[in-house]
C-alpha cells in the first residue's frame, strides 16, 4: 500500500487507498467535479484509521469523536472517468486536542500528482461536543504505524 515516487511536502505516505473516479463524480467538462476531493480524503481517512489499527469506531466506542473543522485542497491536475487514483493519508500534526490528515491524490498509473489537502479534526467528548484530549490509543496507533509520533507534540 505504498508507493516510493508518493511525497508530498513531509516526505513518503506509508498509506493509500484505490479509487476508481465513477461517472457521477464527473461534472460537465468531463473531469472530476471540485468537490469530490474532499469526499476522496474522507474516504482514505476513515480506511488510514482502520489500517493503522484504530478505526474511527473505535474512537466512538471509547466515547470521543471528532469534528472537521479546516479543510483545504490544492488542485494540480484532473481526474476523468474510470481513472485509478490512489489517495495517500496520513495523520501529520497532532496537538492536544487537535490533528490534522494529510492527502495527496495521485492518478494512476503515471503516479501523477492531481491533488493534496488537509482536514483539521478536534476531538471532542461524544456526548458533551466539547474538546478533549486526542485519545493516547490514536497516538500510539499513529507512531506505530508512521514510525514515529505525528508532528506538533503530545
Amino acid at each position: 500500500m505504498t508507493s516510493d515516487r508518493a511525497r508530498y511536502e513531509e516526505g513518503p505516505f506509508r498509506f493509500h487507498h484505490p479509487l476508481c473516479v465513477r461517472y457521477v463524480e464527473v461534472d460537465a467538462q468531463r473531469h472530476v467535479y471540485f468537490g469530490h476531493y474532499l469526499t476522496y480524503f474522507d474516504v482514505a481517512l476513515v480506511e488510514y484509521m482502520k489500517a493503522i489499527g484504530y478505526a474511527y469506531q473505535d474512537m466512538l466506542d471509547s466515547g470521543v469523536d471528532m469534528f472537521y473543522v479546516e479543510t483545504g485542497c490544492q488542485y494540480r491536475g484532473r481526474a476523468r472517468f474510470d481513472d485509478l487514483l490512489h489517495v495517500h493519508a496520513r495523520i501529520g500534526h497532532m496537538g492536544h486536542t487537535s490533528f490534522t490528515f494529510e492527502f495527496a491524490i495521485y492518478k494512476q498509473p503515471a503516479d501523477e500528482l492531481i491533488a493534496a489537502g488537509k482536514i483539521a479534526a478536534v476531538a471532542v467528548d461524544a456526548r458533551e461536543e466539547q474538546p478533549v484530549r486526542v485519545p493516547d490509543e490514536l497516538r500510539e496507533a499513529v507512531a506505530r504505524f508512521e514510525g514515529e509520533p505525528a508532528r506538533g507534540g503530545s
